[in-house]
């Protein structure tokens, strides 16, 4: 019996495009087909793999655990046929959709800034930058990298260490000169201890004195989403916060704000890395060329 011939790559990238887009009608829009087309596509292709790859809803699609592992390899495959295409061809320069998931602090102070010179080298990347200190998915909200900070929870993602930063507690001086500096742990029950209520934030702040480690927890009269609103309240005199150094770095150097029981100050760090899926030379030209760049522009530390 002759060998059915099968298009794996068009099946793949019919697939990838229905998770991508969130369903088969979107998919079968970008694709030229029509839903039924597309639906009976992938059932074929769970056919032939003997495994269910999408949950079907009337709402959405969700992935299977070995649709996820399906689509992971999949999109890089897609991405290495798309790269030895473009390797014989005169289109060859980073080109598309960026998806990049920022905290708002690296965003603000490292990101943003950067923007106009990546646009100048890379003028065919079209960036869509998101700035959140709520960790994201970056499968359910499709994004190519994610810049984040503090430890990483083990996952199939490939991760790109940027730099680590000192965490220092700052306060401006007007709120020092009303309510006085603290000069041990024991002293802050008596001030304002402003703190973060996103999901990644540390719970307590690190404290040696005396030869001992503690941890003092903030209690204040404002919790905020983000690194900046932090450091916004901070600046207002509201009371201390615990911050990374980059973030306060032209604030300390300003006189705006003051590092306190720098003593006390266990030398903890936080750690900051780029997310992303896929490694090596399955790496789509942009999303190389993003991360690249910003190892050559970003010193944190």
């Amino acid at each position: 019996m002759a060998r059915q011939d099968v298009n794996r790559s068009g099946e793949l990238e019919i697939f990838v495009r229905s998770v991508d887009l969130g369903g088969f009608s979107a998919a079968a829009r970008a694709s030229g087909m029509t839903p039924s087309a597309v639906s009976k596509l992938v059932s074929r292709l769970e056919d032939r793999l003997g495994a269910r790859l999408l949950h079907r809803s009337t709402r959405q699609l969700q992935l299977t655990a070995e649709g996820c592992a399906f689509y992971e390899r999949g999109v890089r495959i897609l991405a290495d046929l798309q790269e030895a295409e473009l390797c014989v061809s005169a289109r060859n320069a980073p080109r598309g959709h960026l998806k990049v998931n920022a905290n708002v602090p690296f965003g603000h102070h490292f990101l943003l800034p950067l923007v106009p010179e990546f646009a100048d080298c890379y003028p065919q990347v079209e960036l869509d930058i998101v700035l959140t200190d709520t960790v994201m998915d970056l499968f359910e909200q499709r994004t190519d990298v994610a810049i984040r900070a503090g430890p990483l929870k083990d996952s199939s993602l490939v991760a790109r260490k940027l730099g680590e930063t000192r965490m220092i507690v700052v306060a401006a001086p007007a709120y020092l000169q009303q309510h006085g500096t603290p000069h041990a742990p024991g002293d802050l029950k008596n001030h304002n201890l402003l703190s973060a209520n996103y999901t990644r934030a540390q719970q307590g702040w690190p404290m040696r004195y005396a030869g001992r480690e503690q941890v003092v927890i903030p209690s204040g009269n404002a919790q905020v989403s983000d690194g900046e609103a932090l450091r916004g309240l901070t600046l207002a005199g509201m009371g201390l916060a615990r911050l990374a150094e980059f973030q306060a770095a032209e604030d300390l150097a300003s006189g705006r704000l003051v590092a306190v029981l720098e003593d006390c100050n266990p030398g903890d760090t936080e750690e900051i890395h780029a997310l992303y899926v896929g490694q090596g030379d399955y790496l789509p030209l942009r999303v190389r060329a993003f991360l690249d760049f910003l190892a050559a522009k970003v010193t944190i530390g």
